[in-house]
């Protein structure tokens, strides 16, 4: 391919062209919309500037020399690729390329919204590189913070973290997880206050500080003072400490999916506490990436 000089612009390869498929000066200024004379004199500059002369003028027209049908050649190719980069910008600047982190806790990746959401931004936008991962809420804060991930599933108090944009998604009833041979496995459901002076199961208020102060709270509520008995290593692991009778626990409902054998999972009657699902973004996060994300964790909502 050619390597042309600084000097000579898109404008003039534009005004080559047209000459060139038109075979006539005067027909070329008229398809370009400028006067004869000046698209003339900026050819005779093109072809200065390669040293080659790249038309043979003609009484009634121009025809391309040797040089200029190599040149040509050349020249469509460079508009196609100019044509192309214009196309993969606009692409870029609407989000449809670049890479999206997303983190989520062990808990929020048991909502049905949170797979169905990642599903329909992947469907929506296929060339973004898309990575996934498992962490605790306190791990998510602090990436989203540092900008090491871009958007996370998490499970949020009553009030937004420091230096974090907060988005709800959905706010889920609990629900409470016993042993198989409990005294209140076989009830329908059963109220908080039942729960006196049982062992609790719990996550770690490191992993989960709000979601943790949250079912406390909820038995405190119920006039229950908590006894805890075990902590699980995270949220998901609590259906199995419950399944060898460490104690009892309250979930997030969505959990109750989770096949455990051994434990049984009962709707709380009365003042129940709930599980807050959101999607966590730095607020001053203004890729067009993230805003899409954003915009399908909207429209998933929306069709709920």
């Amino acid at each position: 391919m050619y390597q042309l000089e600084e000097s000579v612009e898109l404008r003039h390869l534009r005004y080559f062209i047209a000459v060139a498929e038109e075979g006539n000066f005067r027909r070329a200024a008229e398809r370009i919309g400028i006067a004869q004379p000046p698209l003339s004199s900026q050819i005779k500059d093109l072809e200065d500037e390669l040293e080659v002369q790249l038309f043979r003028r003609l009484p009634r027209g121009a025809a391309l020399t040797e040089a200029g049908e190599a040149f040509l050649a050349e020249v469509i190719v460079i508009f196609r690729q100019v044509e192309f980069a214009k196309q993969m910008a606009l692409r870029g600047a609407a989000g449809e390329f670049g890479r999206l982190r997303i983190g989520f806790t062990g808990s929020a990746a048991f909502n049905e919204l949170v797979p169905k959401i990642i599903r329909s931004f992947r469907k929506a936008y296929p060339s973004v590189a898309l990575t996934l991962a498992e962490l605790n809420t306190r791990q998510l804060l602090d990436q989203i913070r540092s900008r090491s991930i871009d958007a996370a599933f998490i499970r949020p108090g009553p009030t937004s973290p420091d230096g974090i944009k907060i988005t709800m998604v959905a706010e889920e009833p609990m629900m409470v997880v016993l042993p198989t041979g409990h005294r209140l496995a076989k009830e329908y459901a059963i109220p908080l206050s039942s729960l006196q002076d049982e062992p609790l199961v719990l996550h770690s208020r490191e992993l989960g500080p709000d979601l943790y102060d949250e079912v406390i709270e909820g038995f405190r509520r119920s006039g229950v003072d908590p006894v805890i008995g075990q902590i699980a290593p995270q949220i998901t692991s609590i259906a199995n400490l419950v399944a060898v009778e460490l104690g009892v626990s309250i979930v997030p409902a969505p959990l109750s999916a989770i096949n455990v054998p051994g434990v049984v999972f009962l709707p709380i009657i009365g003042d129940a506490p709930r599980a807050r699902l959101a999607v966590a973004t730095h607020p001053d996060d203004h890729s067009v990436v993230t805003r899409n994300f954003k915009q399908q964790v909207a429209t998933n909502l929306q069709k709920r």
